[in-house]
């Protein structure tokens, strides 16, 4: 789909697809309906319908205690027992921007490359949360590596080869219609054109049918096998899951901030105590402060905000002591046998470790990003 209003710039958009017949005519708008969505008193989330990004958003919101409860696979419509007031709708990710700039969706998660090419800038979505952990790929430029491209390995030698005019431009082939010529409007690459092409692009070099593409990449092996490579300056856009809003729907539905509030405070509590582990070990000492201070001589104990120590009672000869403290902290998973050897080093014996489940934060920073984007 080429963008509604191509930026101005000395490069063309072409398109693969016949024209439609004249007998018909087509209008497209994403702009949303005065009150698509304050008449629906139902809160709508946009989830998408298939693939990796599909099974991976589903699993994270079941750990976040927000299963998915979809009882007939053939239907687009499910509901999240957890909040009453919401609907998931499964859609493709492109349609789910699209269906937030015109007011039919609130809420959603798809990949940032697909928000920012679909969306095109406007300020009527909001990220919310933009690191959720899966998803990860990146937007590039890759050209071939043999030919008139040999020796060529960075986007300024690209742009700088004399190959490429007004009459003969550098062909890119690309599925990405809208951040494409945004990037080299922005990059001031002159003498480009882009097709748009779907599928197998990595293919198009080699048929002769482009002299470049522009496409995500993951691992990057099917450009390798595939005689391509990325240059140096040619990423455009990295990219991972995101959850995204309609502005109009949080600003009009008080109910829809309220359960952004909660799915956001869920994603982050259990996002941030991901390869999180909580220790608890005995430590000789005098005095709670005395081992406090054993423990944060240690780099690795420090914790989140520093050990919580209390007074380990027992019974001996009848009496009870108090000789040990126990000492609670949160480290990491890759610090975990180091945090063995700095307890050991300290007199620390009894070591527990459990994984977390959620961190929850005094408040969510991101919850206080959107209130200020809001203006609220």
């Amino acid at each position: 789909m080429l963008a509604a209003n191509p930026p101005k710039c000395p490069f063309f958009l072409t398109q693969a697809s016949p024209s439609p017949s004249p007998s018909f005519r087509i209008l497209c708008s994403a702009s949303p309906s005065p009150s698509a969505a304050e008449e629906r008193r139902e809160i709508r989330l946009g989830l998408p319908s298939k693939g990796r990004m599909a099974a991976d958003t589903l699993d994270l919101l079941k750990d976040c205690q927000l299963s998915v409860k979809h009882v007939n696979p053939r239907q687009y419509v499910a509901k999240i027992p957890e909040l009453s007031n919401l609907e998931v709708w499964f859609q493709r990710p492109k349609d789910i921007v699209r269906k937030l700039l015109s007011g039919d969706l609130d809420l959603g998660i798809a990949g940032l490359d697909t928000v920012s090419e679909y969306a095109q800038g406007s300020e009527d979505l909001i990220i919310i949360h933009d690191a959720l952990g899966y998803g990860e790929c990146h937007l590039s430029l890759a050209i071939p590596k043999y030919g008139i491209f040999d020796n060529i390995n960075s986007l300024n030698q690209l742009a700088q080869m004399p190959q490429w005019t007004k009459e003969k431009p550098l062909r890119v082939a690309t599925g990405f219609t809208y951040l494409g010529p945004k990037f080299v409007k922005e990059n001031g690459l002159e003498h480009v054109s882009f097709s748009t092409a779907d599928g197998a692009l990595e293919a198009a070099p080699a048929m002769g049918i482009a002299d470049a593409i522009l496409d995500l990449v993951s691992s990057g092996i099917t450009l390798k096998e595939n005689n391509l490579k990325e240059i140096e300056g040619g990423v455009v856009l990295r990219s991972q899951a995101v959850l995204v809003a309609s502005k109009r729907s949080l600003l009009k539905m008080k109910s829809a901030l309220d359960t952004t509030h909660e799915i956001l405070e869920r994603l982050e509590a259990h996002l941030k105590a991901e390869g999180q582990y909580q220790v608890v070990a005995n430590l000789r000492g005098n005095s709670a402060q005395e081992v406090a201070e054993r423990v944060l001589s240690q780099p690795s104990l420090a914790g989140l905000q520093g050990p919580t120590v209390s007074t380990v009672y027992c019974k001996r000869d009848g009496k009870i002591t108090a000789d040990y403290y126990a000492i609670v902290i949160c480290v990491p998973k890759k610090a975990l046998y180091k945090s063995v050897q700095q307890l050991r080093a300290i007199g620390g014996s009894g070591v527990l470790y459990s994984p977390l489940t959620y961190i929850f934060d005094e408040e969510t920073p991101r919850w206080r990003e959107l209130l200020s984007k809001l203006g609220l």
